[in-house]
């Protein structure tokens, strides 16, 4: 038996939502996502990897974004390649504006890895103010001890609430473009979130 033999998967009513040309949501389309693995500020080697990612069928590529010479290096990456890009950003919020400056189509973010609410505004004012859209997004190992602790665990409904914490975060900020992805390492896990 398949572990999805048990669930039964229906599409829900969602917003649409576009990064780059390509509109996810709002019952488009399922978007084939990938990650590079070359280090961003190669240049070079994040573009042939987008190339072949692309010729493979993917839609969008999230590329890692550690430092500011990777932020920076997603403007020239865009014009050696022609499908949107995700800028995938942990803990520092500079690094996204940054991103979005150097003209990414998407910011993935964990809103609690960010810092305070005057940094997720701050990126989230940057990303609108480009069309820029954020993907929050939340893992079981990415969950508050307070989280993991009023759950008993990376549970399901731990890991959907972090989730809606972080989607009504930016809605309070006059925040809409959102795109919500929630994992964990154990896939039974996953789906239920």
């Amino acid at each position: 038996m398949n572990i999805t033999d048990s669930y039964n998967f229906t599409r829900r009513v969602s917003r649409s939502v576009t990064v780059g040309g390509v509109r996810i949501g709002g019952g488009a389309d399922i978007a084939v996502q990938s990650m590079t693995t070359a280090k961003t500020a190669d240049i070079a080697a994040v573009s042939a990897q987008i190339r072949e990612l692309a010729a493979a069928g993917c839609d969008i590529v999230r590329v890692a974004v550690p430092d500011i010479a990777s932020a920076q290096a997603i403007a020239d990456i865009k014009r050696e390649t022609n499908i949107p890009i995700v800028a995938d950003i942990h803990f520092d919020h500079n690094l996204a504006i940054a991103a979005i400056r150097a003209g990414v189509d998407k910011i993935r973010i964990n809103p609690g890895n960010i810092g305070d609410a005057e940094r997720v505004r701050a990126v989230a004012d940057a990303a609108r103010e480009r069309g820029v859209p954020i993907r929050v997004g939340v893992n079981g190992g990415s969950l508050t001890r307070e989280m993991v602790a009023k759950h008993g665990g990376a549970t399901p409904d731990a890991i959907v609430e972090s989730a809606l914490e972080h989607v009504e975060l930016l809605e309070s900020l006059d925040f809409r473009d959102i795109v919500v992805a929630v994992k964990s390492s154990d896939v039974r896990t996953t789906i239920e979130s």
